[in-house]
Formats: C-alpha cells, structure tokens, sequence
C-alpha cells in the first residue's frame, strides 16, 4: 500500500460522506486529528512504534475521525481494526450510529461486528442440562431448587434457541433473566469444550463472525482480558490489529483490575470438597483408563484441603493474639507489600499444591476428552468434563493470587498492593498490582500493529505526564501525543466561584450547601448538581426538601428513568433539578436546554481509602515523592474538567457552572486547576 493510494482513498471518504449529510458543515479540528491519525499509521513520525495519543474536546467528532482514518489503512493493509470503549453507550453509538452512517461511504468497504464476553451468551448445553434437572455446575439436582417461573422461563428460552428466534445473548432477550438462573446457563471458558460440539455454540456462533469482520466493537475489559491472555483468543491477533482505545484514560485502572487476584479460603475449601466428592463417578466414568489422573487429583486435594483449613485457622488465631488487626471495614493492608511470615510461608506450601492439583486436572481432562471422542454424546462424560473444567477455572485463580502475593520485588519497582479481608464466615486473601505499565507494554504497546488512543481528559494539569506514566509509555519512545480543543464557545459560559464562609472540609458545609444551592436554583432552567458523596447528596436533598424543592435524586430510581423524566419536565417548560454522584460527572449527555446550570459542591479528590489507593500514596511516599502531587490533584484536575464538560454538549449550548469550593481560590493548587479548565468566563 502506498501512501498516495491511502490519502486519496481518505479524501475520497470524506467527499461522499460530507456529500451525504444535509447541512454538513466542515470541522477543522477534526480534519487534523483525521490527518494526525493518517501520519501515524503511514509510519511518518515512527515506523517501528505506530501509536498516538490524542485529547480531543467534546464535539470534535472524535469517532468519525478514527474511522476515517483507521478503516481505509486497515483495509489496504489486511489488518483489523479493534474499537474499545469503557461505556455501553459509546458501544451503542458506534454500533446503531457513527459505523452505520460511515460504512456506506467507506472504501475499501468493511464488515463490522460488537464482540461481548463469553458471559454475555448462553451455554446449550448448561441451558438443556438445568431443564432436565441438572445443573453442570455442581452435578446436583436442581428439580426442586427452581420456582415455577425460572422453570417457565427456561423452558421459553431453550425453545427460542432450538427455533433459531433467539441468538443466545443475554442483551436480545426482551425480558430481564435474573443473575442466579443467568449464572447456572452462562457460557464458560473453562466449561466450553470443543468435544462438546461448537456447530449450535450461541457463544462459538457469535465468535465465527468476528473471523468475518474487519471492524470489531468490544469493551475495555474484553479487550485487556484477550490481551492478558497472550491475545488471539477472542479477538484477532495483536500483530494483526490497529487498536482504537476511545475513553482510553480508563485503561490503567481496568488493567490493574485485570492483573488483580483474590483467594476466599474456606469458599475455596468447600469447592474443593465438593469436587473431592465428585471424583469416585469420574472414575467410575473412566474405568481403567484414567486412573492414574484420578489419582494423582485425589492426592492434591488431599494436602491442599487440610492447607486451606490450616491457613485459616491460623489467621483466625493472629487475630484473637492480635498480630494482625484489620480496621473498622475487616481490611488489613499489607505495608510496602510484605507479608506476615506466616503468610508468605503457608502461600508457599498452597501455591506447590494448587501447581499440582493443576497439573492432576490436566491430565484428568484430556482422558475425559478421549473418553467423550470414542462415547459422543455421553451425558456423563461431558458432565464430568465440565466439572473439571470449572475447578480448573478456580485452580487458575488461586494459583495466579499466591504468584501475586510471593512475587519478588526487584530494587525500585512498585509492589502489588497486598491485603486480607474479613468477612462474617470467610478471610479472602487479595492483591492488586500497582504499575501496570510494563504489562500493557507486554501485551499490547509492543506488539500491535498500531494504537490510537483517545479521550476528551488525557492531560491532568495541562499536561499529559500522569496519564504516560500510568500506561507505561515515555516521552521518548516514539509514542507521539496530540492536544486539540473543543470548538465549543467556552467564553459564552460562566464559571462562577463564591467566596463561601467555610471549605468541604469544615463541620458546617452540608449546612452551608443547604442554603447556599437555593440560591442557585433559582430561575435556573435545568440544573444538574453534582455531589461527592451520596451521604452529603441524600442530606441536602432532604434539606431542600423540606423547603418545597421539587428534586430528581440518583438512586431514588433508574438512571435512565430519571434522565428520561428531567428531558420531560425541560421539554414542557418546567424546571427541573437532578443531583448525581460522581458517575453522573462522565458520560452524562443533556445538550442545549437540558442542561444550563451546573453546581460543583466540591472539588473531586479522591481520600485514599481503598487498599490500593493506600498502596499506591505510600509507595509514592516510600520514593521520596508527594502523593497528594503526583496523585490526588492530577486525578481531581481531570474529574473536574469531566465535570464541567457536562454543560456544553453543543456549539451553541450556554450555560453556568457553579463551584462551591473555595480551594479553588485559597490553596496553593487551585490555579492550577482553574488554568486547566477550559477557557470559560470566570466571575468570583
């Protein structure tokens, strides 16, 4: 492919696509980025590091541009392109909107698809199975454990599948499926096997079409969940893709929780117990064949039962000595990542043993494969296989959290957070690594064939160094980084900050906001006020409340509910007030006259309390460095520029934001923040 053929195929796109749109009006901003995205895949800034990170504001049309710019240089290339998003509605608008209105116009042209994870589909054979009276997931009988109504339901799903009026996935199923039944016909991975017959798969099905695609929607999670993997096993091949990675500043955190690993210790017992119950029907099944698998299974979880017991009571008895102190919430966090030696010893002993146990069940279910190849169809057999299966899925888990939890640390690399739980009847060991950096690097940043990262908040503080360092890319590697404003009239709009008579931190602020949002509601069309908790939300809404305030609280009813009733109230002149946690700070879309009056009560910093927040400000502590820095002000810069990105959806939105924190004005950081704001017209 030369790079002419590439840009004039480009221009052409964009010709019949403006061609197609009444009233189109050309977007400069997103002809650059369309631009930027095309020099990056041509190699001309880097042909062994093709990837670019770009901030773009709300309204460039940042979808449009990566598909204009990725899809022909895929196409040309023979490589796939990966859409991933964080949120279902940006999925949602890339599948039923922007690939849509793109594909016609598009040359070379493309087949796109959404990918979801195994769990999103239904299991035939668990689905069959449970309607006979059996669930795979414990080999018991379930007759008397169903009520009538999940029986019914059952039974209108399994007709559906067998008459091809259903696809298998839980999303086109036009009634809700509670989580307890959905969680017994789910598919698996480790309860999928290809001697089970794929040929009717819902699951396998649905992953036949993403062979046939050249376009491929997922999520975050799906995506980094394939990558951990090695790649290839759901998705294509990392060599073979350009990964677009939309709300890309979520990819630290979703990494780390890919990388994390949890261990319940008596939960783990009983599954172990149950299993060692199921093994005489499993040697039976087999006869001659397999015992020597069986036998080697039988002695692993004989050891690794009673090790499991005896860890438990030993951590039990440090807590009576008080050696080991969980706080109010039954967390105890493991300082810089060491742990207690009795700890480190007994995980020593469960690791070897759970390497064991694996390696039994290895060999346990390739004997039951030869066994299902000269038995097809033996209930039995597959039974048993898909047992095996899922305590090898649990095996996997606990073997990867004692590897986490012993894992050395060399001189100057962060330690994955470390700490236990205590819970009313169980203690779950967990461990969460910290920098994820060299991870993503591993499985992604090096092997692509290449990354287009965007977001409308990559920069914290005017400055893209905080989210780098998270994702484990330097300033000198090639990685190329790119900063295009919103074309919005930010200087329309008011940014307004009241010299306030106390700070959130004082006894008094709920009291204040009590009287001090009133005055900002008033005559206020449509009003969104966004709180840091939903304690302090829940108190000043009862508050106004009492006063006559007509409110619309998060959590009262539905998300969608509640947004659907504030447009309604809005379009019928009336007005309304929504109050919203954090998770109504991102994502939230109420353009034009949905949306004219937001009131900040206070500025996003995020207290440390979780074990991996803790884990995270004391190893920057440990290092010489501020925490609250390099930490807690670039992640409350960029929430607070999320926050504000709620007003102005539209070119030709106006509004005001209200920020009832005078930090703003009084600290040390606040300039920072206001100058990393867009440029709204700012009155104290």
């Amino acid at each position: 492919m030369s790079s002419t053929d590439y840009r004039t195929q480009v221009r052409a796109n964009y010709r019949k696509l403006s061609e197609s749109i009444q009233g189109f009006k050309p977007r400069r901003q997103q002809n650059f980025l369309v631009a930027e995205i095309g020099k990056v895949l041509l190699g001309q800034y880097d042909l062994s590091r093709r990837i670019l990170v770009a901030e773009a504001g709300t309204g460039i049309g940042k979808s449009l541009a990566y598909l204009q710019a990725c899809i022909p240089w895929a196409r040309l290339s023979n490589k796939k392109v990966i859409i991933s998003t964080a949120t279902l509605a940006l999925q949602e608008q890339l599948i039923n909107k922007d690939l849509p209105l793109f594909h016609p116009h598009c040359q070379p042209s493309f087949i796109y698809t959404l990918a979801k994870g195994r769990a999103r589909y239904c299991c035939r054979q668990r689905l069959q199975d449970l309607l006979q009276g059996k669930s795979q997931i414990g080999m018991f009988d379930t007759a008397d454990t169903l009520t009538p109504a999940q029986q019914s339901q059952l039974t209108t799903l399994w007709q559906a599948l067998e008459q091809n009026d259903w696809a298998g996935d839980r999303d086109s199923w036009p009634e809700p499926i509670a989580d307890a039944l959905w969680q017994q016909i789910q598919t698996e991975r480790h309860s999928c096997q290809p001697q089970l017959g794929h040929i009717h798969c819902p699951f396998h099905q649905a992953r036949a079409s993403l062979d046939k695609a050249d376009v491929i929607v997922v999520n975050h999670a799906l995506l980094l969940a394939d990558l951990s993997m090695g790649g290839g096993i759901i998705l294509p091949e990392p060599e073979t893709c350009i990964y677009v990675l939309d709300e890309a500043h979520h990819i630290a955190h979703i990494a780390r929780e890919q990388g994390s690993a949890r261990l319940a210790l008596r939960s783990a017992r009983r599954n172990l117990e149950q299993f060692n119950k199921q093994v005489p029907t499993m040697a039976a099944t087999l006869k001659d064949e397999g015992q020597s698998a069986i036998t080697r299974s039988q002695q692993a979880l004989q050891q690794l039962i009673p090790s499991l017991t005896e860890l438990y009571r030993q951590l039990q008895a440090a807590q009576r000595a008080g050696d080991l102190i969980p706080d109010d919430q039954g967390c105890l966090r493991f300082a810089a990542g060491e742990l207690p030696e009795l700890l480190s010893h007994s995980l020593s002993t469960l690791k070897d043993e759970h390497k064991q146990l694996a390696q039994g069940l290895t060999r346990l279910q390739n004997e039951l494969a030869e066994a299902l190849k000269r038995q097809p169809g033996n209930s039995a057999v597959s039974g048993a296989m898909t047992a095996v299966s899922l305590q090898q899925l649990h095996t996997d888990e606990a073997l990867g959290l004692c590897e986490l939890m012993l894992k050395a640390i060399g001189p100057g690399h962060t330690p994955p957070a470390r700490w236990l739980e205590q819970g009313k009847n169980d203690i779950t060991l967990c461990a969460t690594p910290l920098a994820v950096g060299h991870l993503l690097e591993q499985w992604c940043w090096s092997r692509a064939a290449a990354v287009i990262m965007v977001s409308a908040t990559f920069t914290a503080l005017n400055d893209f160094s905080y989210f780098r360092r998270a994702v484990g890319l330097r300033h000198d590697d090639g990685s190329q980084y790119l900063r295009l404003n919103s074309p919005f009239d930010y200087p329309g709009s008011k940014l307004i900050i009241p010299q306030l008579s106390c700070e959130p931190q004082d006894p008094g602020f709920d009291e204040l906001l009590a009287t001090e949002i009133p005055r900002w509601l008033e005559n206020a069309g449509a009003s969104l006020v966004l709180f840091s908790s939903y304690r302090q939300m829940n108190t000043v809404a009862e508050a106004l409340r009492d006063t006559g305030h007509s409110l619309l609280v998060q959590g009262e009813a539905g998300r969608q509910a509640l947004l659907d009733l504030h447009r309604m109230k809005c379009d019928g002149g009336q007005p309304s007030v929504l109050f919203g946690t954090g998770s109504f700070a991102e994502g939230l879309d109420l353009p034009g006259h949905y949306l004219t009056n937001l009131i900040i009560t206070k500025l996003p910093f995020a207290v440390p309390t979780s074990p991996v927040e803790e884990a995270m400000a004391e190893w920057i502590t440990l290092s010489g460095g501020n925490p609250f820095m390099q930490l807690t002000v670039p992640e409350a810069s960029r929430k607070l520029i999320q926050a504000c990105g709620r007003l102005l959806r539209t070119e030709t939105d106006q509004g005001r934001i209200i920020v009832l924190d005078r930090r703003l004005l009084t600290r040390s950081y606040g300039p920072a923040l206001l100058s990393a704001l867009p440029p709204f017209t700012r009155e104290t």
